[in-house]
């Protein structure tokens, strides 16, 4: 069986102020009337033949959560729920030892957006005929443009009988815009999406050969927050033992696994995907008006040009400005240049900073 697992932490900080720590990305709802949570959740309703979605989650954001499931009538779901962040290979992981070890698990971020859902159930669908083969796949975008804000994936050669698959030759960090120039025109360079396909055996067995206390700890969590009766599919949720949660390393699946494995693969995707990691991407998305501006909320603006402005209920007057960004959240106010976009964080607290949120953690 497919079982998506959405990944739906993040500490609430590169959207600020409409991200908060107790609202994190994931369940803002920035883009319309649904969460990024709720169109990723619908989404997966998309795949044929999967099955119930599995949900890894901190402990504290799952009220919400389960607030949000049941307004678009999703109830039918498991959850994990995680004592405290350790990243996305744990939280692979503990998925992995949920459920039995021959389920394909699709890992999805939360906080991702895709315009074309039937081109992402094809790219799953090519990506699980190599899952099944034992292959960790790794969706790779196909990029539109040089951007600097993503790690690539280079593919190698095509995997004998696997159509539209690929073996991974390496893994790039964020280039600057004349490396990036050069991976758009290479034809062999995609964006790094942070979304995998793989059997949950095959992922622990992988694990426990690169980075063993991963597995080792978050199969001791599981095993001391197990209750009988098929606990996983009480929508209670099955929260993950706290003292040996804590002492599991916190790793991303790429730096963990996909980085060392030779079993690693990428597919293409072309669905019009972003990890909508800014407001800067934000305005990228959004309607723009003549003046390249995109406005919501009760905001008036004169002799503005390519500004993003969001007014929440008091009214928002913006004058004479370029390529700013605006955002009021009743209780917080944002004014940034459009060009300090990626540094937008929360102001600091009792003189200290918070630290940069690492979202769906993976190195784009």
């Amino acid at each position: 069986m497919l079982i998506p697992v959405i990944l739906a932490g993040g500490l609430g900080t590169r959207l600020w102020p409409v991200s908060r720590p107790e609202r994190p990305k994931p369940l803002a709802r920035l883009t319309g009337d649904l969460s990024l949570l709720q169109t990723t959740a619908l989404r997966t309703a998309a795949i044929p033949d999967a099955g119930a979605p599995l949900i890894v989650c901190g402990e504290s954001h799952y009220p919400l959560i389960a607030r949000q499931l049941d307004d678009i009538g999703l109830r039918n779901y498991a959850a994990l729920l995680e004592p405290m962040g350790r990243s996305t290979a744990p939280a692979a992981a503990a998925a992995a030892l949920a459920v039995d070890e021959d389920d394909l698990l699709l890992i999805l971020p939360a906080d991702h957006l895709i315009e074309d859902t039937g081109a992402f159930v094809e790219a799953i669908r090519s990506a699980a005929d190599a899952a099944r083969a034992d292959w960790l796949v790794t969706f790779g975008v196909v990029p539109d443009r040089p951007e600097t804000g993503y790690g690539y994936i280079e593919r190698g050669e095509p995997i004998e009988g696997l159509a539209g698959v690929y073996r991974i030759a390496s893994f790039r960090e964020k280039p600057d815009l004349a490396a990036a120039r050069r991976y758009l025109n290479t034809g062999r360079h995609s964006w790094n999406s942070g979304m995998f396909l793989f059997r949950a055996g095959t992922y622990l067995e992988e694990l426990r050969m690169l980075h063993p206390e991963i597995p080792a700890r978050t199969e001791a969590a599981l095993a001391a927050a197990a209750r009988p009766g098929g606990a996983l599919l009480d929508r209670g949720g099955i929260l993950l033992e706290s003292e040996s949660f804590s002492g599991c390393p916190s790793e991303s699946i790429d730096r963990a696994v996909m980085e060392r494995t030779r079993r690693g693969a990428t597919a293409p995707l072309a669905a019009g995907w972003s990890d909508v990691g800014s407001w800067y991407t934000l305005w990228e998305l959004g309607p723009r008006d003549e003046a390249g501006n995109v406005v919501s909320g009760p905001a008036h603006l004169r002799d503005v040009t390519g500004s993003y402005v969001r007014a929440r209920e008091r009214p928002v007057t913006v004058i004479g400005l370029e390529g700013v960004i605006v955002v009021d959240a009743g209780n917080a106010l944002l004014v940034a240049g459009m060009d300090h976009a990626q540094a937008v964080k929360p102001p600091p607290v009792q003189g200290r900073a918070l630290p940069d949120e690492t979202g769906s953690d993976q190195r784009r």
